[in-house]
Formats: C-alpha cells, structure tokens, sequence
C-alpha cells in the first residue's frame, strides 16, 4: 500500500501517459502475443508462450502498481518564497563548479536529468535553505559543501 505521494504536475502526467500507453497499446499486443503462442500447441516446450506470459504479468504489474500511484498523488506546485521548496528548480556552486537540480518526489526523481528526490540526502538538506546558504552533505567520496545561489 504506497501512502500519499508528492509529485509535481508533470511528474503525474507523465505517469498517467505511461499507464494509459500500457493499458491502451502495450497490454493488448501482449495478450494478441500470448494468445498467438498458445495456438502454436504444446505450451510445455514452448518458449514463445512462458514469455509472453512472463510479460503479460510484468505488464499486469506495473499497471496495478501505476493505478496506485495516480490514486495516491498528491500534486504540489512549486512555491516562490526565496527557500528551497517542493518543485523549485536550485542552482547551487560546488568548488568551482555549478550545478542545478529540480526538487521532486521519490517516483519522478531522475538524477540522469537532474531530477533529485526531496527525501534523499542533498534534496533534504538542500529544503527550506535560501541563495546564500551552504549545506554539506556527506558522498561516499567525503563530505561535499555546496552554496545555493538561485531558487527558481
């Protein structure tokens, strides 16, 4: 059972697309796949069929899990009052280096596109701080200091 999930609004249309993209498109295919494999006989020796059956299910679950997710979410919109806050996009210096990085919720993070998750350790120590403020926050290579210096 996944408790009240905060999200931003594109997060949540993301997921809505990929739960519609799987129940509108991908599941039929799957069940099309596996109903092919079935008429192909002996389902004992046939691969084809424990595959599409594997993916079927796998399908099956993330849609269960996907449907969950969109009942549960909670859309925050991102607030304007000069600290970090839920859906603010932060800037922030390390050394000599800048860097930025959206604040989002667990199911939307994606350090990749510098999607980071409000509960993991520099999003939670980055919260509540304003342009100017340093936060450290211990990395398996040591502890990394880093200065906010935009909020948007």
């Amino acid at each position: 059972m996944i408790q009240t999930m905060m999200i931003t609004a594109s997060g949540l249309d993301r997921l809505k697309a990929e739960l519609a993209d799987l129940v509108d498109h991908k599941r039929p295919q799957l069940v099309d796949r596996l109903s092919f494999a079935r008429s192909q006989g002996d389902l004992s020796e046939n691969s084809d069929y424990q595959s599409a059956k594997e993916d079927l299910a796998f399908a099956d679950g993330r849609i269960a899990e996907l449907e969950e997710l969109v009942k549960n979410a909670k859309v925050v919109a991102p607030k304007i009052n000069g600290q970090v806050d839920f859906g603010n996009s932060v800037s922030v210096k390390v050394g000599e280096r800048e860097a930025a990085f959206q604040i989002v919720g667990e199911w939307e993070a994606d350090p990749a596109k510098k999607k980071i998750s409000h509960t993991s350790p520099l999003g939670r120590a980055l919260m509540g701080k304003k342009v100017g403020e340093q936060v450290e926050v211990a990395a398996p290579a040591g502890k990394i200091l880093y200065t906010v210096t935009a909020i948007e």
